[in-house]
Formats: C-alpha cells, structure tokens, sequence
C-alpha cells in the first residue's frame, strides 16, 4: 500500500482545515439540535422564526388545524434529522478522512453540506425567513466550514511525494 509523504506545514494545513471542517459539521448538529428541541416548546417555530415572519403561534395552529400542527412538527423532527445526519457525515468525513488527507473524503465532505445548503438556503428568502437570527448559526458554521475547506484544500494540492516501497 502506497504512503503518503508530506512536508509538515503541508500536513499542518490539512489537518488545521480538517478540524475546522470537523468544527463545522459538529456546529450542524447542535444547530440540528436547537432545533429538534424547539419543535416541543411553547416556541414551536423554528430558531430565529417569530410573529414578524409567522403570524400564528404553535396554540393557533394546533386550534385552526391538529392535522396541520402535527405535520409541521414532523417536518421538524425529519429536517432536524438530515441537519443532524449532514452534520456528521461532515465531520466523520473531514476527522477520519480528510485530516489524513484522503481526496475522496475531502470531495464527499464538501458536496454533502453544498447539496443541503443549495436546496434549503434559497427557500428562506422569497418569503422573509431569512432573519439572521434564524440562519446566523448555520452561515457562522459555513464561514469555518469554508475556512476549513480553502486550509485543507491548500494543503492537499500541493505536491507530495508517494512512497511505494511499502506496497
């Protein structure tokens, strides 16, 4: 089997990238835990999501429509499921794979969260739920994703040397 040899500040940026990147997708899970929890408090709306953007609370859906109040709430859970499973696909990827510099799991750890990120974002803003107090955890997350990504990133393409005698 081939080693990889790399110079240390190399070797540095890659796992300094793969922290961060590891850092970010444990922030999805937390945020995936905010919200799974708030969907059983009086708040019932997701974080960041009040009377400005939803003009009926978790009382009034429930009076208007039980039907209704529960499909939302399963929405939550099952959203709060794939954030959370995003989440630590991220961080399994970049903590066991890219830190030790393995491209696919770089490739795999960068797509997972973009795909996400790609269908859910632009659902926000069209109808005014993009308030910072709702989306300010996730983009802080996406900035030390991002971070994470261009440090390791950087690291990975440089030149390495391959050491086949090991094979």
């Amino acid at each position: 089997m081939a080693t990889i040899h790399a110079p240390k500040g190399q070797q540095s940026r890659v796992r300094t990238g793969a922290a961060l990147m590891t850092l970010a997708g444990l922030a999805f899970v937390g945020y995936a835990a905010i919200f799974f929890m708030l969907n059983f408090t009086d708040s019932f709306l997701e974080l960041g999501i009040g009377p400005e953007q939803v003009d009926k609370g978790k009382a009034e859906i429930e009076e208007f429509s039980p039907q209704l109040y529960h499909y939302i709430s399963h929405l939550h859970i099952a959203v709060s499921g794939f954030i959370a499973a995003t989440g630590l696909a991220v961080a399994s990827l970049s903590w066991f794979g890219v830190r030790k510099g393995e491209r696919w799991a770089f490739v795999t750890a960068v797509i997972v969260p973009v795909v996400g990120l790609a269908v859910a974002l632009p659902a926000h803003y069209p109808w005014g739920l993009a308030t910072l107090g709702h989306l300010g955890l996730i983009y802080l997350a996406v900035a030390v994703f991002l971070a994470g990504v261009v440090t390791a990133y950087i690291g990975m393409r440089s030149p390495v040397t391959r050491d086949r005698s090991t094979a």
